[in-house]
């Protein structure tokens, strides 16, 4: 069991799957949790002593908009005086077309979910970080990105800047006490994959907590002299 008790941790996408598996397991942790979401009331039914604890921080954020992310980190250290660890789950996923069909606003939407949101974190997180000369930093890729497939051009591209980026920052962070990492999952299992995909084999997806598990490895101590790597998560799949 690792312990955060003296940490704090901004999981981004909170109430999502992926998310909400991350916090929870972070919060049994002992961490102190700044809970991000566009609407931050729907942390209240997953996470019910949110209300009555000294240990969350709720806050709302448009994490494509570079002023909304830096009010957000802002908060978050000014009620809690640091941040230890970023826990980013923030992304999505759309079926596309062939790339000479891919419309602009298809290809800007990839990569403003997920790949703006990994700079603008970087932008607001990484100087508080640097002060203390500490964090943590976990980014959510993908399988995907590994190679690029039929009909899922954007989103591949996508991901495929958020393990450069994860790599890139790595290398620019790692004299100053602070390592960057990603996970990339396989196939989750969620209820929406699960209707998606009704005739797959569920059991060979990925839990969301045993993803959250990989984070909470990469952001302990044990993690120290990881930085820069994809951890594949695929389950059986």
């Amino acid at each position: 069991m690792f312990d955060f008790s003296r940490h704090v941790a901004i999981v981004t996408g909170a109430s999502g799957n992926l998310g909400s598996a991350v916090a929870a397991a972070f919060h049994q942790a002992g961490a102190k949790l700044v809970l991000v979401d566009r609407d931050p009331d729907r942390l209240s039914s997953l996470f019910p002593d949110i209300a009555d604890s000294e240990r969350f921080l709720p806050l709302a954020a448009d994490l494509t908009d570079a002023n909304s992310t830096q009010a957000m980190v802002s908060q978050a250290v000014e009620h809690f005086g640091q941040i230890d660890i970023l826990a980013n789950t923030v992304g999505g996923f759309t079926m596309g077309t062939p790339v000479h069909e891919t419309s602009l606003e298809t290809w800007d939407f990839m990569q403003t979910l997920n790949a703006r949101t990994v700079l603008l974190l970087a932008q607001a997180v990484v100087p508080h970080m640097l002060a203390r000369e500490h964090g943590k930093i976990i980014h959510t890729a993908a399988r995907a990105a590994l190679h690029g497939s039929a009909n899922m051009a954007a989103y591949v591209a996508s991901k495929s800047t958020v393990i450069r980026l994860t790599e890139s920052m790595a290398a620019e962070l790692k004299h100053n006490g602070i390592t960057v990492n990603c996970v990339l999952p396989g196939t989750i299992d969620t209820p929406q994959n699960r209707k998606d995909m009704p005739n797959a084999d569920h059991g060979k997806w990925v839990a969301p907590e045993a993803i959250a598990d990989v984070f909470l490895f990469l952001a302990s101590d044990a993690a120290r002299a990881v930085t820069g790597a994809s951890v594949p998560v695929y389950g059986r799949g």
